[in-house]
């Protein structure tokens, strides 16, 4: 079966599995994504939406947040993954916005990718959930399943995302990106996965895949 098929035939079962589909990070406006997307890095998504009420209680524009200091920061969120690293990240890129860009968050990923921790990954989901700009941020769920499903040669996250947008349509990259993370959390995990029994690995997956996967 071709990639251009399979993708036609993913796209289908996915949009059967989320019509609707949920947005893994609380927020009410693009300041408290970025923040939220920044906190998720290596951190679940339950985790920052358990501390980001409190922090975006005191400070949920950068005006606000610029005006916090790192502790007062790193105590709201002290609970995830690399915490004082982030905590000086989020003062530091509000303090930026304020300078560079009257306080908005840009639309561009040039400029989003110029705040401190603020990666690519981390600027596709602002510019896709946030301006609906088409972009495809490939995280480790998107990256392992691409590599499954045989869509990309999976080596690189640089290379997965290359390849998944030359054979998805690009009106339906948003909607990909977050239907492929919640597939990957429900039905795909990393580990302990039969993929004879997956609603996608079975009939996408190698043999030779499958065998390899079965020795882990």
């Amino acid at each position: 079966m071709k990639r251009s098929e399979k993708a036609e035939r993913i796209v289908q079962q996915l949009e059967a599995l989320y019509p609707v589909i949920p947005i893994p990070l609380d927020h009410s406006n693009p300041f408290e994504l970025l923040v939220a997307v920044l906190m998720s890095a290596q951190t679940t998504d339950l985790k920052v939406n358990q501390v980001t009420p409190d922090l975006f209680s005191k400070a949920s524009t950068p005006e606000a947040m610029a005006q916090l200091d790192v502790e007062t920061i790193l105590a709201d969120i002290r609970q995830v993954g690399l915490a004082p690293t982030k905590a000086k990240n989020i003062k530091r890129l509000s303090e930026l916005l304020m300078e560079r860009h009257a306080g908005e968050v840009p639309a561009s990923f040039e400029a989003l990718e110029a705040l401190p921790g603020v990666g690519h990954k981390t600027a596709g989901v602002v510019m896709a959930q946030a301006f609906g700009v088409p972009a495809f941020p490939v995280d480790t769920h998107i990256h392992r399943l691409a590599a499954r499903w045989g869509l990309s040669n999976g080596t690189t996250v640089e290379r997965t995302e290359k390849d998944l947008k030359a054979v998805f349509p690009k009106e339906k990259w948003n909607d990909l990106h977050l239907q492929i993370i919640f597939f990957g959390r429900e039905y795909c995990p990393a580990r302990f996965h039969d993929l004879t029994q997956c609603p996608i690995c079975s009939w996408t997956a190698t043999k030779k895949r499958i065998r390899e996967e079965m020795k882990r």
